[in-house]
């Protein structure tokens, strides 16, 4: 899998995350904002931690700093 997503780019989706999961979990889970909120705070975090995401393949988008990194 090819990392796609660089330093920066990492901190602003880990911190974002973390603060729709927390704005979620205030809101509660019975509306359908929070777990909309939920599910893109779980989706943030997660394309920080493995450094890829998807979204960034068909526009040809890399803010990583090693262009081609496949570890």
């Amino acid at each position: 899998m090819i990392k796609n997503v660089g330093t920066i780019d990492k901190f602003i989706r880990l911190t974002l995350g973390f603060i729709l999961l927390i704005v979620s979990v205030i809101m509660g889970v019975n509306s359908t904002l929070s777990v909309i909120f939920l599910i893109l705070g779980i989706v943030l975090i997660t394309t920080s931690i493995v450094a890829f995401c998807p979204l960034y393949l068909p526009f040809k988008i890399n803010t990583s700093k090693t262009k081609g990194d496949t570890k």
